[in-house]
């Protein structure tokens, strides 16, 4: 991987940023070190020639089978159907503090 690709300092320091993350010089340069191992791994990993791997079983694969044709890999998931929705005030009446139309929550994010 060339050098104009990997990550960098400036890199580090704004994802922890945008993660709200404090992080120490000497955990930034290990965290740009990582993940720069973690991308020369990746670019080894392109490098291999997998035409002739086969993909690997996927569970979408073994949801979608027709049950006719594999009774034993029927279907789990439950049909997508709208159904109603609970009435607000049902909902709002559980809530911890609620203002009637949304639930009230204490703030998380300081900047």
């Amino acid at each position: 991987m060339s050098d104009a690709e990997r990550v960098s300092l400036d890199d580090v320091r704004r994802v922890a940023e945008l993660a709200n993350l404090d992080l120490t010089p000497d955990e930034q340069s290990r965290m740009r070190r990582d993940l720069n191992a973690i991308l020369d791994h990746v670019a080894q990993l392109a490098e291999l020639d997998t035409a002739q791997i086969s993909p690997m079983a996927q569970v979408s694969e073994v949801l979608a089978a027709p049950a006719e044709t594999a009774p034993e890999k029927l279907s789990v998931l439950r049909d997508d159907l709208p159904t109603p929705c609970l009435p607000r005030d049902r909902v709002m009446s559980s809530a911890p503090e609620s203002d009637g139309t949304y639930f009230k929550v204490p703030k998380v994010i300081e900047r």
